[in-house]
């Protein structure tokens, strides 16, 4: 193991729990392969878990395949160790089979010394991989070597995915399997390496339902004004602030105990990862699936309904990120309010200015309004040449019979109520018109009274959103507390 000499391995505290190893000792596997050692003595091998093939592939591996099945199903159950059956770690050069041994010895509190340094000797890594998560599966992580995680977990970078193993490790961690030690070592990890700063990807992991914008109280006697674009994107932001803060707030500050020895359904561990990769390291499956980058889990880990455990880990791994989103959503909050504005009122378009309503864009409506309500031809040409044939026939009339006098006084009656009704509906007309620029002019007064109130409550806008900034960045520097 990762600093593991033949005097230290699985010493033990006064509690039972192994000490951790000095600082600055070599890698016995780097000294039997002659492999250097990094300043911290721990040894930078691949995650990969499927580089290099196993004896486990040989026919005398079998049974102890058969036999780590077994053990991973006791442990997943909460169970203790099946025993070990003779001659099933008889497989030369193969590193699970010390492995399983010294798990067993080191469930049962009995000294692992001599299988510990065997299954080191042949692959570092996977016995330390092997052993962290099955410790941390059977609620035994605190029993494990502070140097075993960094020998296991290898570094993170943004250039490469991150493997199935340093996934397990990273969940087992922040469910608290190897206690506040555990979480402080995976924090380090991840914060040693840069994480992009794309706000807007960052604030629809956190807030991915869009909300509905805050529509300023000066906009509840012309809500028309709430469309425009740019009171538009200013509502959004107050409202995306607004659910950022809250759903920061919702990660750090309610208190979540560790859930690793017990949960609801009666098993030891419920996540798929920790599981898939020990069965991949007994050569039962292969753990290696499609990967995902560090961004990747980071954003996927602050999803509402992700695990809490990770989702506070990864807000402040992101804490700057988020902050710049934070920041970006004040800038576009504290943007000066249009000068002027083009709202559709009672279906025309008028442009509005704090000063009052755009007159050209009124004078186009008032035109649009006779022309819809006034039809052409206003002339009573029909009654005028009624009214023309009753005056011939009234003439010929006096000449000819009187009853073409009669009929004539009957036309030139209609004649006159023709023209009477005409009158009357142009009346009707014209009130209608001034009735329809009366409320034209009514409700653009309106909206220029709420564009005005909407420019007084600029000051107020910002002094909140920069409350709910200063409020988010509290938020996020209390994070690695609550993680």
């Amino acid at each position: 193991m990762n600093g593991i000499m033949p005097d230290q391995v699985n010493s033990r505290s006064p509690s039972g729990a192994p000490l951790p190893l000095p600082p600055g000792r070599a890698s016995s596997l780097a000294r039997v392969k002659g492999v250097p050692a990094n300043p911290s003595g721990s040894v930078r091998v691949s995650m990969d878990l499927t580089t290099s093939p196993d004896p486990g592939s040989k026919a005398d591996a079998t049974e102890l395949h058969r036999y780590a099945e077994a053990l991973l199903v006791s442990l997943a159950a909460g169970g203790s160790a099946p025993s070990l059956p003779p001659g099933v770690t008889d497989v030369p050069g193969y590193w699970l089979a010390p492995a399983v041994e010294a798990l067993g010895l080191i469930m049962s509190g009995q000294d692992a010394l001599e299988p510990l340094a065997l299954a080191a000797e042949l692959d570092e890594q996977r016995t330390s991989l092997f052993l962290c998560l099955a410790l941390a599966v059977c609620g035994l992580g605190d029993r494990i070597h502070a140097s075993w995680l960094g020998t296991a977990f290898g570094e993170l970078s943004n250039d490469r995915p991150v493997s199935s193993g340093q996934r397990a490790l990273w969940l087992a961690a922040a469910r608290g399997a190897y206690g506040p030690v555990g979480k402080i070592f995976v924090l380090r990890k991840l914060d040693a390496v840069v994480v992009p700063p794309e706000d807007e990807l960052w604030l629809k992991a956190l807030v991915p339902d869009e909300p509905a914008p805050a529509v300023p109280t000066s906009f509840d006697g012309f809500p028309e004004l709430v469309a425009v674009p740019e009171i538009t994107t200013s509502a959004q932001a107050v409202a995306r602030l607004r659910r950022l803060r809250e759903r920061c707030s919702e990660i750090t500050s309610v208190p979540r105990p560790a859930e690793v020895s017990k949960v609801v359904s009666g098993t030891v561990w419920t996540d798929d990862e920790p599981l898939a990769v020990l069965r991949s390291l007994a050569g039962q499956e292969s753990a290696e699936g499609p990967l995902s980058s560090l961004s990747g889990h980071l954003l996927h880990d602050v999803r509402p309904g992700a695990d809490p455990h990770l989702a506070a880990l990864a807000l402040h791994v992101a804490a700057p990120a988020v902050k710049a989103a934070g920041e970006s959503l004040v800038e576009t909050i504290k943007a000066p309010p249009p000068e002027a504005v083009t709202v559709p009122i009672l279906g025309y378009p008028i442009t509005l200015r704090a000063e009052g309503a755009d007159q050209q864009s009124m004078s186009t409506a008032e035109q649009q309004i006779v022309t819809e309500c006034v039809p052409r031809g206003s002339t009573p040409w029909p009654g005028y040449l009624v009214g023309a044939v009753a005056a011939v026939v009234f003439v010929v009339g006096f000449v000819v019979s009187f009853l073409l006098t009669l009929a004539g006084a009957v036309l030139g009656g209609w004649s006159g109520y023709l023209i009477w009704r005409h009158r009357v509906r142009e009346q009707a007309d014209l009130r209608r018109v001034q009735a329809r620029v009366g409320e034209l002019s009514d409700v653009s007064e309106r909206g220029v009274r709420a564009l005005r109130e909407y420019g007084k409550e600029a000051a107020t806008r910002a002094e909140a959103s920069a409350e709910d900034l200063a409020e988010l960045c509290r938020v996020l520097r209390r994070g690695p507390r609550a993680a």
